[in-house]
């Protein structure tokens, strides 16, 4: 998915983890975009029947279009020259899956990162509750918020890293300028992500839709450097 996977399993053996990293990797051979052989890139190219689509590619476009219908548009996997592209969804399903296999496994206690979106289940080896600290996206080593997630996902969309890659759907010539980094936790990883994609997309009005999607809490920076969060933002950050 060109970028880096982390996968912390408390006590488990290597072949769990490498069991995930091989997960991940077929992952990126069926979506990338980047991939001229992927599974994606072939359907856009029309040189596969929609009868023919893999069950995980279903999965993931149907779930693309649901947020889109919760999102009013917000949230749109067709790009602007008509062709698909799931990333904004695909990460986070991706990594719930994962950590579903390892919870199979009889493990609890993991933390797994792909891109800045996570998902978290019990402790670390030291016995410690995991965090998760949100960046400033003006300063790269600095960070500005420690949440607890507490077995909840996390995602962060923006543009501090990747320039303007998310686009409003309703205003695609109109950069979206006035935020620069959102983040989202949700009662899962894929939650998360799904609504983080959309409510950056909204600009400066996505922490007030965060507000109101129940099981959501959203800390948001803007151009200015100033930070908004939900209601219940606060209560993620004591340890």
């Amino acid at each position: 998915m060109g970028m880096p996977v982390t996968v912390d399993i408390a006590d488990a053996p290597s072949t769990l983890i490498d069991t995930v990293f091989d997960y991940f990797e077929e992952i990126d051979r069926r979506f990338s975009t980047y991939k001229t052989d992927s599974e994606i890139s072939a359907i856009n190219r029309g040189d596969v029947p929609v009868k023919d689509w893999s069950r995980e590619m279903m999965e993931v476009l149907a779930l693309a279009e649901r947020t889109k219908n919760e999102t009013g548009g917000y949230f749109d996997m067709r790009k602007p020259d008509g062709s698909l592209d799931p990333s904004g969804i695909v990460k986070g399903w991706a990594i719930r899956n994962a950590a579903g296999m390892v919870r199979e496994a009889g493990v609890n206690d993991f933390f797994i990162e792909a891109g800045g979106d996570i998902q978290s289940s019990g402790k670390s080896a030291s016995g410690l509750e995991w965090s998760v600290g949100i960046r400033n996206p003006f300063n790269m080593d600095e960070i500005v918020k420690i949440i607890y997630p507490r077995s909840r996902g996390v995602a962060t969309s923006g543009t501090y890293a990747r320039g303007q890659h998310i686009y409003n759907p309703h205003g695609l010539d109109r950069p979206i300028a006035d935020i620069v980094s959102l983040t989202v936790v949700g009662p899962d990883v894929l939650e998360a992500d799904r609504f983080a994609t959309a409510a950056f997309a909204m600009g400066r009005d996505g922490i007030y839709f965060i507000e109101q999607v129940s099981g959501l809490e959203g800390y948001v920076i803007d151009i200015e450097g100033r930070a908004t969060l939900t209601a219940g933002f606060g209560d993620l950050c004591e340890p």
